[in-house]
């Protein structure tokens, strides 16, 4: 498998994920059953969803939207992304969406960092209590667009680097940086051939070291949390795994638990795409978020081939999703940010 291959799954996967869980974000685990069951299909948004009413099957939200526009800044910079940029074309995102009548906005800490940086504070301060999950749900052009060294121990510098830069406006927080630093190395990773182990315990490095980065906020520790639900959940049954992911692990739009959620089921389910995925979607929470980077991580490791082909044709289709000129720059970029 190529490493093209790798990187077009990490971005179709994450789409996939995405879409996967755009009907049923910011619903209840219960009320997700009530309606759906197990969410193994592309669904509409229902005309109450919270978020995204009335979106056809297949349609993608934010967390893809601004994947794409971090990926595009990432190209035109050379690998580089101005901070001042960066918030303006966020800023014109979320005016887009609302012209669409999307209810999909700019999530809380990034909505106040952005009302922050227009009141003239620093790009510095701006993003200093962002501990959601928004710069890790962007973040995986990150990870095709710099190497890792899959060895434990490594402190990823450039990756990491790169990762604060996409974080600084919005989430300038060991936990808004940790967070995004353990799902760009894990994308990185993946792209690079390594094995599901291998790519959950680079991510757990790199999380270490983005979470010493930023502002300082009171939370538990990203690398602590993946490294203690990483052996927590091989003690589950498949029917105890989804109940401990909501109740103990967590799915809000907080870094230290949707994250942590989605690398768990890397960890359980890491072979079985199509059941991550759907497991994911049918969460509770920021569904949507969860599966998205579970798709980016899996989607890296597994390539094109690995993702649901049935599913893929269809957000492809929906959102004319054409991935491969993003891809191709992107990999021009790794060439030359390498470990």
């Amino acid at each position: 498998m190529s490493t093209r291959d790798r990187a077009l799954g990490a971005l179709y996967g994450l789409a996939l994920g995405d879409a996967l869980g755009m009907p049923t974000q910011s619903l209840s685990r219960s009320d997700i059953a009530l309606r759906y069951g197990v969410v193994d299909r592309l669904l509409p948004g229902a005309p109450d969803q919270p978020i995204a009413p009335d979106m056809p099957a297949g349609t993608i939200t934010d967390d893809t939207e601004q994947a794409l526009l971090l990926a595009r800044l990432l190209i035109e910079g050379s690998g580089q992304v101005d901070p001042h940029a960066f918030a303006e074309a966020l800023q014109s995102w979320e005016q887009d969406m609302i012209r669409r009548g999307s209810l999909d906005l700019l999530g809380p800490s990034t909505k106040r960092a952005l009302d922050r940086l227009a009141d003239g504070v620093s790009a510095e301060q701006t993003g200093r209590d962002g501990t959601t999950n928004g710069a890790a749900m962007r973040v995986a052009p990150v990870g095709l667009a710099y190497g890792v060294e899959v060895t434990r121990g490594a402190a990823h510098t450039a990756l990491v680097d790169a990762v604060v830069e996409s974080c600084r406006v919005t989430h300038n927080t060991g936990l808004g940086i940790g967070a995004a630093a353990a799902v760009a190395a894990a994308v990185s990773a993946g792209v690079a051939g390594a094995d599901l182990p291998t790519v959950v315990a680079v991510a757990e490095d790199a999380a270490a070291v983005g979470g010493q980065r930023g502002h300082w906020v009171a939370g538990g520790s990203i690398a602590a949390r993946l490294r203690w639900v990483r052996g927590w959940v091989h003690d589950l049954t498949p029917n105890e795994l989804v109940p401990a992911l909501d109740e103990v692990v967590g799915t809000s739009v907080a870094a230290n638990e949707s994250v942590i959620a989605a690398f768990a089921l890397v960890e359980v389910l890491g072979n079985d795409v199509r059941g991550a995925l759907t497991t994911a979607a049918s969460l509770g929470g920021d569904t949507d978020t969860i599966a998205a980077i579970c798709g980016a991580v899996l989607g890296a490791h597994h390539g094109m081939s690995g993702l649901p082909a049935d599913l893929l044709d269809q957000v492809r289709q929906v959102n004319r999703l054409d991935l491969d000129t993003t891809v191709d720059g992107l990999l021009a970029l790794r060439a030359t940010n390498l470990p």
